[in-house]
């Protein structure tokens, strides 16, 4: 087993499914489960939320009052601080809940899928928040990780969580060679890509429609070290033309592992 995810497992102790009850009370009792998950919170506008297995919560926020807190995972954000929570085995239904006063607990979107023994996955609100209905999309992906792992190199794949943009690919171009490399091929929306071995340096980021040249979204200076697993995901409105709103289409980094 790889030096990093014997550290990941450690880390994901803390947030692991098995080890937190419906109050997110922990519970140390048990044998530590196989399986991993993530939560992102990446629908347009979306409130922010605390992430469920059934009625079992994973993601929580810290409360030192004793009540639980009103603050969650933030459109854009990321639950448990990126790291995998551990999951059994099974089939669930997903939830993201407000976690405001107002309509608290009520779920904005809801994903059944199956987990697979020994398997990653990530869980993601996507596309647009509608505020009449409350609701918003999801989709869920497995992280499947290389069978062969080479230390030399980086994996990146890339996941497409914008529902008014069209299949994009995302291309890397080393920031110091000027080289480009396509990430596999165009990925629709609610789909991932294969992780793809690139030499580890720092790189500009952009994705382009199908068949297309002209960048669509742009992310500049991000380092892919060696030994190192990378998911590159595309959120917001693809319509949003301005740099600096929230909900303009970005490119998310997140370490896999």
């Amino acid at each position: 087993m790889f030096t990093s995810l014997r550290t990941l497992a450690l880390a994901c102790c803390a947030v692991a499914l098995a080890a937190c009850e419906g109050d997110g009370v922990q519970d140390i009792t048990g044998t530590r489960p196989e399986s991993r998950i993530k939560f992102f919170n990446f629908g347009v506008n979306a409130p922010a939320v605390h992430f469920f297995a059934g009625d079992a919560k994973i993601t929580a926020t810290t409360s030192a009052t004793g009540v639980e807190s009103t603050v969650g995972i933030a459109s854009g954000g990321v639950g448990n601080g990126g790291l995998y929570s551990l999951i059994d085995p099974g089939q669930y239904t997903f939830t993201g809940r407000i976690t405001a006063t107002v309509d608290k607990g009520l779920a904005i979107t809801s994903v059944t899928g199956d987990i697979a023994r020994g398997k990653a996955y990530s869980l993601y609100i996507s596309g647009f928040y509608n505020t009449t209905t409350k609701q918003a999309e999801g989709f869920l992906v497995e992280d499947n990780f290389p069978e062969t792992f080479d230390f030399s190199v980086a994996y990146v794949r890339f996941v497409n969580a914008i529902s008014n943009a069209n299949p994009m690919q995302l291309v890397i171009t080393d920031a110091t060679a000027g080289t480009s490399l396509p990430v596999g091929d165009a990925i629709a929306y609610k789909a991932g890509g294969a992780f793809i071995a690139v030499p580890p340096a720092q790189y500009n980021l952009a994705t382009r429609y199908a068949g297309g040249t002209t960048n669509v979204i742009t992310r500049t200076g991000v380092a892919f070290s060696g030994g190192r697993i990378y998911t590159i995901t595309a959120r917001g409105d693809i319509t949003v033309t301005s740099t600096t709103a929230a909900t303009r289409p970005q490119l998310d980094n997140t370490l896999n592992r």
